[in-house]
């Protein structure tokens, strides 16, 4: 049987002191909370038979607390603990410790957290979040249904830990088709997100202390964060309107990090060249690359340029992906394609860590690109999202005393390049009220930037308040 208090009672043999002792503990239980305002009181016959004792003493010490103010009476009901403000508990004493010196290493702040901005209204240039109207949603829910109705046993058991097999050699066709990434379900380790991607992938690949780590600069800040706290060192490197410059990466570098087909956040397309330097870079130095493709799959450009993964002749691109700006951010899907000789060690990291995915959404993501809804929705947003490109280049244009654009040829935003770096707080003073959600380069970087900038998204923003905002930006600009 439960207990009818939520803690126990130790009361004394003497029968003359329990009555007393049963006070002073209902009362104290009271005062620190963990008899809340408004519980219940057992009745004394329950609690008396609870505690081998008479029903007198129990009556005794709930008289004793109401007529203290500690419990409510109620006519023919059992009593409620009455609502009293409960005395500050006696801190712990702390023990002088020289500043700086106790748990420094587990106290430290391996990034600086991000601080929550303003609220945003629902149609804004904000980055990273996709158009919901034009989303499948009966599709989807037809969709869940058939997998509750198909596997009713499924979700009672545990998951493989790299993923579902069915998603795994979905995801594997998806990027063979949409990427010309070659690999199969056996590569691909399917995460909670690019996120959990990058977590696993510096607990494989960083040794604390030791790593040397190459990231864009600027670049994507929780990238940065999962390295920083796994114990890389970072080293920063420039991007410019080719992509992340190659030839800046420092000599001694074991892991270079790379947003090639969109660069975040400028946008920019890591040319051919760079990306052949870049392999060379790697096979020369013995040193891995960490390939983020995170929106890769809308792209504007007639002749898209190939993976790194694709041109990889040594086995040294570890890539990452996510439906999140492809379907919807609460899917909390991703996945890494591993080279071979990596495979099982970062199905062992994973099974140390615990798989994060849920069986159902892994089955219902399966069937959405194995039924081909995934292709026939990521060519229903194309056009969407390159028609509210081009209006916001337009606008670049019409920005042009300010901004000069960086070319970009996928993704859901694009980005300028201020013409005057001495004018880049007053921009993005005025952009920031004309403009919400577009944000500055600096947002993104940690080292010094000679150049800054400013990115716009469009995948919430329709075309014509696209060009209603950038309009009014520019008369404010004056």
């Amino acid at each position: 049987m439960e207990p009818v208090l939520p803690f126990d009672v130790a009361l004394p043999r003497q029968p003359g002191r329990r009555m007393l002792t049963l006070h002073r503990t209902l009362r104290a239980a009271i005062l620190d909370g963990r008899l809340a305002g408004g519980f219940r009181m057992p009745a004394t016959r329950t609690l008396a038979n609870e505690l081998r004792i008479s029903r007198n003493t129990v009556s005794a010490a709930y008289d004793l607390l109401v007529a203290d103010g500690y419990l409510s009476p109620r006519a023919r009901a059992r009593p409620v603990v009455a609502s009293v403000a409960s005395p500050a508990r006696p801190r712990i004493r702390a023990v002088p410790q020289p500043a700086g010196t106790r748990f420094a290493h587990f106290r430290r702040t391996p990034y600086p957290l991000a601080q929550a901005g303003p609220k945003l209204p629902e149609r804004s240039f904000r980055l990273g979040i996709p158009e919901h109207r034009q989303f499948p949603h009966a599709l989807w829910r037809r969709l869940v249904a058939r997998v509750l109705r198909a596997g009713e046993r499924k979700p009672f058991r545990y998951p493989p830990p790299d993923g579902l097999p069915a998603l795994r050699d979905a995801i594997a066709r998806h990027v063979a088709f949409t990427r010309a990434v070659a690999c199969t379900a056996d590569d691909v380790v399917v995460t909670s997100g690019a996120q959990q991607a990058f977590d696993l992938l510096a607990r494989l690949l960083v040794m604390p202390g030791k790593t040397r780590v190459a990231v864009e600069n600027p670049g994507y800040p929780p990238l940065r964060a999962a390295l920083a706290s796994a114990g890389a060192e970072l080293l920063p490197v420039p991007v410019d309107d080719e992509g992340l410059c190659v030839a800046r990466i420092p000599q001694r570098v074991d892991i270079v990090c790379v947003t090639p087909s969109h660069q975040s956040p400028t946008g920019a397309m890591l040319s051919l060249p760079r990306r052949t330097a870049l392999l060379e870079f790697a096979r020369r130095h013995d040193a891995v690359i960490i390939e983020d493709d995170y929106d890769g799959e809308f792209r504007f450009s007639l002749r898209p340029l190939d993976a790194l993964q694709t041109l990889d002749r040594e086995g040294c691109v570890f890539y990452v992906g996510t439906f999140s700006k492809s379907l919807f951010p609460g899917l909390r899907k991703g996945f890494v394609v591993a080279p071979p000789w990596a495979r099982d060690a970062l199905r062992s990291v994973l099974t140390g860590t615990g798989p994060h995915c849920d069986t159902i959404t892994q089955a219902v993501l399966a069937a959405f690109i194995l039924d081909g809804h995934m292709a026939r929705h990521v060519r229903k947003m194309l056009p969407i999202y390159a028609h509210r490109r081009d209006a916001v280049l337009q606008g670049l244009t019409d920005l042009s005393d300010w901004l000069e654009p960086v070319p970009s040829g996928a993704g859901l935003h694009t980005s300028g390049r201020l013409r005057d770096p001495a004018q880049a707080e007053y921009f993005v003073t005025r952009m920031r009220c004309h403009a919400p959600g577009a944000q500055a380069w600096t947002e993104y970087a940690f080292a010094p930037m000679p150049r800054p900038g400013v990115v716009f998204g469009y995948g919430v923003i329709d075309a014509d308040e696209i060009a209603v905002r950038m309009q009014a930006l520019r008369s404010a600009l004056g």
